[in-house]
């Protein structure tokens, strides 16, 4: 009996021109479920992508009818009692260090890890029907990846209990009520959609975008004072930073925005 196949390119990252790269878990007959190796890869990819300067935005999808079931559970002992403090090959410990914005494009399931990643995004387009499930207590599994504190700061503490205590689906259409969840669009239109929404991005000035992001992300770890202080710190120094010439630029920027468009 011939032995099967060894799966390749279970990672896949791919770069378009216009500084949109995508990062594409392709193991679409295990509903894009993890093993170590391609945790790392992932990890990896995007630490890659994320010093590579010609890169803008990273879109994170799954290929087949499954965004990411989760952790592959025939390796469950391999993964789980590996170094899981190591952020060389942890792809959330990478998502959560990536200066660059991270849309994820969410098709039928994101299940535990799956859930996990899209909670490491900045932004999230969900094809109708798409579902987020946590299933750590239905299978005694100990959250590590930000599930248990994340999601109660995004949709509420009450809600958040529900969805993990219970393992009960949370829609798309209820994560976009509930602000976890961007836009809802039909599937054929998921990726357009993170296009879209990825060409909205890089249209404006790339450094700060790159502070904005940095600012709203570490602020999000502190009180609402702290975080104000964090505001004021890093605009002062952006604007001490600042040359005349760049202030000008942008006193040119504004002044041609306002310019009358000419009748042609």
């Amino acid at each position: 009996m011939d032995s099967p196949k060894p799966e390749t390119n279970l990672i896949m990252v791919t770069q378009d021109p216009d500084g949109v790269a995508f990062i594409t878990i392709n193991r679409p007959k295990s509903l894009n479920s993890l093993t170590k190796p391609m945790m790392a890869d992932m990890a990896q990819a995007f630490k890659r992508l994320d010093a590579d300067e010609t890169v803008k935005v990273i879109v994170l999808n799954g290929s087949g009818r499954a965004f990411c079931s989760g952790v592959d559970l025939t390796a469950a002992e391999s993964v789980f009692k590996g170094d899981v403090n190591d952020p060389e090959t942890d792809p959330v410990a990478q998502m959560e260090r990536c200066k660059k914005p991270i849309i994820g494009a969410i098709q039928g399931f994101a299940i535990t890890a799956g859930f996990e990643m899209s909670l490491a995004c900045d932004i999230l387009v969900a094809a109708k029907g798409a579902k987020f499930i946590d299933t750590h207590a239905r299978f005694g599994i100990f959250p590590s990846w930000g599930l248990s504190q994340k999601l109660s700061r995004i949709i509420g503490p009450n809600k958040a209990r529900e969805v993990s205590l219970t393992a009960t689906p949370l829609t798309a259409e209820q994560a976009e009520k509930l602000g976890f969840v961007n836009y809802v669009v039909e599937e054929g239109q998921l990726i357009k959609k993170a296009r879209e929404v990825a060409g909205a991005i890089i249209k404006n000035n790339q450094d700060l975008v790159l502070r904005y992001k940095s600012v709203i992300n570490d602020g999000l770890k502190l009180d609402l004072g702290h975080a104000l202080a964090l505001e004021k710190e890093r605009a002062h120094n952006y604007y001490n930073g600042m040359t005349k010439e760049q202030f000008t630029k942008m006193q040119e920027f504004i002044a041609g925005r306002k310019k009358p468009a000419s009748k042609l």
